[in-house]
């Protein structure tokens, strides 16, 4: 008997103290915690963000027009060098060959030439020996010495003289044209022998070097690269890849500030150039390229480096400024309850519909309010037409000294992702060091500590 009573005393503690957790549970269940951030005033930049990669202003890669084995190399990486310096030598003692036979045909070709004139005036004094011969047979054959038949054969000879010379005239005329064309091969010959020379085509620095000595080199296709040459390096430029939505916001000879991972700790400066059409798409991701001149006078940034690229494209100063969070955060209360507060601060004035600002805000409550703008005769609602959401407009919710909260509607300016200007204040009333709510969370997550999300908190990149 006396087990069972101490049994049941037992169970009904536990069921008090399960009872009583309950109810401190449910108690706190209703008391959010808000976390704030003050209103400030200072500056703000908005800004584009890129990357991009760093070039020389003129980069000339130097091929070879000629196949052949590489004999000597002048130059190195890092080698400065000028125009019209050697730089590399192709082995020559072929072309050189190439261009000794071409000269012995051109000489050839100019025998045949004095052999072909030679036979022309043979085939000129021929012709007029026979030409002489036919006229005198046609004196004789009126006298009539001789036959018909021997006029006959010196007239023929005579036509035969004069054809003897229209083919040796022809023959000199292929003779000469032999003589323009081993000319000709000469000529090709003794270019590619000084395209054995490979020279500096610009004054510049030597960025790559693709040969070495001995090494074969085939220009049957394409000229193969033997150095990659930068004119320039204390004038370069930045290829800066812009995304698509941002890229309307560059315009030309915009500063531009950026970093390099080389130089973590320094900033470099450059103007924008050009803005170029030229679209890239990759995996649906459109960019465009900005080209950016900078000067590098102690050469301390290399070709290929990538650069870490800020544009500014507007500034605000000493202006109030809000953290994105505030214009993101959305009271856990019921429409009810929200439309009252807006009715108390003199909110509730057909602009409930009104959306965000350039924080990315999203005022939910809002547009769930269903709101009347007129009353229809015979006492018939009159539903308010739908209105688009205003993004230069937010409702941000300010913590009154009895720990009340206070939506205020504000204009939004300029923003850099983390911080939005206050471009004014629409209904309501807002001063710097006003605390602004950018999150809540109930007693029950602290208490549990389940980790129930803050209710918002949080950025919004672009």
């Amino acid at each position: 008997m006396k087990l069972n009573k101490r049994k049941w005393l037992i169970l009904l503690g536990m069921a008090a103290i399960v009872a009583i957790f309950a109810a401190f549970r449910l108690n706190n269940r209703k008391q959010p915690q808000y976390f704030t951030a003050k209103v400030e005033r200072g500056d703000i930049r908005e800004v584009v963000e890129a990357t991009g990669t760093i070039n020389a202003v003129t980069t000339v890669l130097v091929g070879s027009q000629v196949s052949g084995t590489i004999a000597k190399l002048n130059a190195d990486f890092n080698s400065r060098v000028t125009k019209g310096q050697v730089i590399a030598l192709i082995e020559s003692s072929i072309f050189e060959g190439n261009l000794l036979q071409a000269q012995a045909d051109l000489e050839n070709a100019r025998a045949n030439l004095a052999v072909s004139r030679a036979n022309l005036e043979k085939a000129r004094a021929t012709a007029e020996q026979t030409k002489a011969d036919y006229q005198r047979a046609q004196g004789l054959s009126k006298e009539g010495v001789i036959s018909q038949q021997q006029l006959d054969l010196a007239r023929a000879n005579a036509e035969s003289g004069d054809a003897g010379v229209s083919a040796a005239a022809a023959q000199v005329k292929q003779a000469q044209a032999q003589v323009s064309q081993k000319a000709a091969a000469v000529s090709v010959a003794a270019i590619n022998l000084r395209h054995t020379i490979i020279r500096s085509p610009i004054d510049g620095t030597v960025v790559a070097r693709s040969v070495d000595v001995g090494q074969t080199v085939a220009a049957s296709l394409q000229a193969p690269t033997l150095f990659t040459i930068a004119q320039d390096l204390t004038k370069m430029q930045l290829y800066a890849k812009t995304d698509e939505s941002d890229v309307g916001q560059i315009k030309v000879d915009q500063t531009v500030s950026f970093k390099v991972d080389a130089f973590p700790r320094d900033s470099f400066r450059g103007r924008v150039s050009q803005v170029r059409m030229n679209a890239t798409a990759v995996q649906n991701v459109v960019t465009y390229d900005s080209v950016i001149d900078f000067q590098n006078p102690e050469m301390k940034l290399f070709p290929g480096m990538t650069a870490y690229v800020t544009i500014p494209v507007a500034t605000a100063r000493n202006v109030l400024k809000v953290p994105n969070g505030a214009l993101r955060f959305k009271p856990d209360m019921k429409p009810e309850e929200i439309r009252a507060l807006y009715q108390k601060y003199g909110l509730d004035d057909g602009q409930v519909r009104e959306g965000g600002g350039r924080g990315g805000s999203a005022q939910g409550a809002e547009r769930a309010i269903s709101r009347t703008d007129g009353e229809a005769p015979g006492g018939g609602a009159q539903p308010a037409e739908p209105r688009e959401p205003r993004l230069d407009r937010a409702i941000i919710w300010k913590v009154r000294s009895d720990k009340t909260l206070e939506p205020v509607r504000v204009k939004t300016g300029i923003t850099d992702h983390t911080i939005t200007e206050v471009a004014g204040v629409l209904k309501g009333e807002l001063n710097e060091g006003d605390e602004l709510v950018i999150g809540s969370a109930t007693a029950r997550a602290q208490a549990g500590g389940t980790g129930t999300p803050v209710r918002g908190a949080g950025g919004r990149r672009r």
